[in-house]
């Protein structure tokens, strides 16, 4: 989402951006501010080491750029995996609030945990929060999509034209996932790349950070969170399969989210129904990493041996991402004990959106049924459901619920 992005470091603020790793944060900052005078990449031994050391060096060097004139501008600091040392940020304050016109500052992160845990300063009232997912559609569009327009449910004010990534169909999708690396690589190499994502990377990540200290107890309780993706969080169970304690699971779930590797999703509570579920659901943030964190064959076989919760999980983020880019709602769901379920509720504030995923491309009234219960108890609040499922255009299949294609969220 380069074109907003552009438009907020424009603006005088310290910019920090987060998002998990592969997602193409460096690579998008690279393109947005090319004529960076001062770039620091943290993912690099020695530079970590450098910093951990002595964060006042940061200073040092800032304070060596040519003081700025009006007709030098600001002086562009790009810190790269800032959150490999916290320190920095305090060093970025200092610098900030003596002379903002001097430096602009950029920060990314790939986790949240450290900052979260060491107190770090992240420099309230001086900084704009941007974060950075795998690819929506708007980003790698349909390879046929005709008959409806896209953006039915959240559009992004604006799809993008033309998209940076090229076409993918809904199976890619389901199978690789959306990772820009992976939509550029060869079918070939994907799985591989994936299980060194899920393995190398993550265990390369949380080493680093000094989050786990023992390797093999997280990685059983990965393939099984991962295993679940998109159910309802079951700790016990869990912790029993893992070997592990409840706490700890909870703990893992906590630094998978902090990591941006995944998303907890609440239940639904404004419903007039009494005894709704209030377990979360979990999701990964990409299906071909949660393929290969599952330790499956990352092939379009193991999805189609059973589509139906792989295309939920799909829906789901999508959406999620969606509503993390317009920085507004949030993503809920809805279970309760007399069997109404709708798959996810997106949560505006002043309306609801309920929306279900079916793996079918001839809806039918009986897939909007759910739908029209939720519609019906809070007529003020909800005047339209969704359907997304794999039909070629859009279609009214009840009251105020219209059945539409994958691409068109």
């Amino acid at each position: 989402m380069a074109r907003p992005l552009r438009t907020a470091l424009a603006k005088p603020y310290v910019h920090v951006l987060f998002g998990a790793r592969q997602t193409g944060k460096s690579t998008l900052l690279r393109e947005l501010v090319p004529e960076a005078d001062l770039w620091i990449d943290l993912s690099h031994p020695g530079e970590r080491s450098r910093y951990l050391a002595r964060p006042e060096r940061l200073i040092e060097q800032c304070e060596a750029l040519p003081t700025a004139t009006p007709r030098r501008r600001g002086h562009i600091v790009v810190i790269d995996e800032a959150q490999a040392v916290p320190a920095l940020f305090d060093a970025v304050q200092y610098l900030y609030d003596r002379d903002r016109a001097r430096w602009r500052f950029v920060l990314s992160g790939s986790s949240a945990r450290k900052l979260r845990l060491t107190g770090a300063n992240l420099l309230p009232g001086r900084s704009l929060l941007h974060r950075l997912y795998p690819l929506v559609t708007a980003e790698r569009p349909a390879r046929v999509q005709a008959g409806t327009s896209a953006g039915k449910i959240l559009p992004l004010g604006g799809e993008i034209d033309p998209p940076p990534f090229p076409p993918a169909s809904l199976l890619e999708r389901l199978v690789w996932g959306d990772l820009p690396g992976i939509a550029l690589a060869p079918t070939a190499d994907r799985e591989e790349v994936l299980r060194s994502y899920a393995y190398v990377y993550l265990e390369e990540e949380l080493r680093r950070e000094g989050l786990i200290k023992d390797w093999a107890p997280f990685a059983r309780f990965l393939r099984l969170a991962a295993l679940e993706s998109g159910k309802m969080i079951n700790y016990a169970k869990l912790a029993k399969d893992a070997g592990t304690s409840a706490p700890t699971v909870k703990s893992h779930y906590q630094l998978l989210e902090d990591m941006f590797i995944g998303v907890r999703l609440e239940a639904f509570t404004g419903s007039a129904r009494k005894q709704v579920l209030e377990t979360p659901r979990f999701l990964f943030f990409d299906l071909g990493v949660r393929h290969a964190a599952a330790d499956l064959s990352v092939t379009p076989d193991t999805v189609l041996a059973n589509p139906g919760p792989v295309f939920e999980q799909w829906v789901g983020i999508e959406l999620w991402k969606r509503l993390q880019y317009r920085g507004r709602g949030r993503l809920t769901y809805l279970r309760t004990k007399g069997g109404l379920e709708v798959d996810f509720v997106v949560d505006l504030g002043d309306r609801l959106i309920p929306v279900e995923a079916k793996w079918t491309d001839n809806p039918s009234r009986d897939d909007a049924r759910h739908l029209v219960a939720f519609l019906s108890e809070r007529p003020r609040r909800s005047d339209s459901g969704f359907v997304v499922c794999r039909c070629p255009r859009a279609q009214q299949i009840a009251p105020n619920v219209t059945a539409i294609p994958w691409w068109a969220m």
